[in-house]
């Protein structure tokens, strides 16, 4: 699951973990920067606590984010480099062939979406 591929057909803990990856890659939580505690941040967005720290959980077993005890959870020093790299990877091995074969099967022209979005 990445940032890009969020839906609401996804489970609630990876629609949560895409909504983090977002920020971070947005820049709204930079590095030494505290996330919202999962109290906090479910409330934001209408999720269950457990499954938030579910979310979190994962951004910490991949050395995105550290936990300081008491105090929080915190973004680590080049976590939106390791995201962003990791979602380019996701991008290019499971988005984009997936792009490719829609683009291919609709019969549309690979220049004219391009000009299209350049408007």
């Amino acid at each position: 699951m990445t940032a890009l591929s969020g839906n609401e057909d996804s489970p609630v803990y990876l629609r949560l973990r895409s909504a983090i990856t977002s920020s971070i890659l947005r820049g709204q939580y930079r590095a030494g920067d505290q996330l919202p505690s999962v109290r906090a941040f479910a409330a934001e967005h209408g999720a269950n606590p457990l499954t938030v720290a579910k979310a979190y959980q994962g951004f910490q077993d991949e050395g995105y984010v550290e936990v300081r005890r008491g105090v929080g959870m915190f973004v680590l020093p080049g976590a939106a480099e390791k995201l962003r790299s990791a979602e380019r990877e996701t991008f290019m091995t499971v988005h984009w062939p997936r792009i490719v074969e829609a683009v291919d099967l609709l019969g549309l022209d690979w220049d004219a979406l391009l000009e299209r979005e350049r408007a």
